[in-house]
């Protein structure tokens, strides 16, 4: 196998981890909207932790983007 393909292959295998960050941020927002449309009064207590969780799950697509362009770019 050239060595083309294989960082082909590579940075193809590291870009899933997009489509993992888009899964998570609709569970978590699904979540917390389900929630919040059960118990109003209680929703206000908990947008910061579903901010961070979202920017968690971003940060994790992210990672996985930079890691295809470092492979890419060996």
């Amino acid at each position: 196998m050239e060595v083309e393909a294989a960082k082909m292959i590579g940075a193809g295998l590291a870009s899933i981890a997009l489509a993992g960050a888009g899964v998570g941020i609709g569970i978590i927002f699904g979540n917390f909207l389900q929630g919040a449309l059960r118990n109003p009064g209680a929703a206000a207590q908990f947008t910061g932790m579903v901010y961070i969780g979202f920017a968690l799950a971003e940060a994790t697509g992210l990672f996985g983007l930079v890691m295809a362009f470092i492979i890419l770019g060996s």
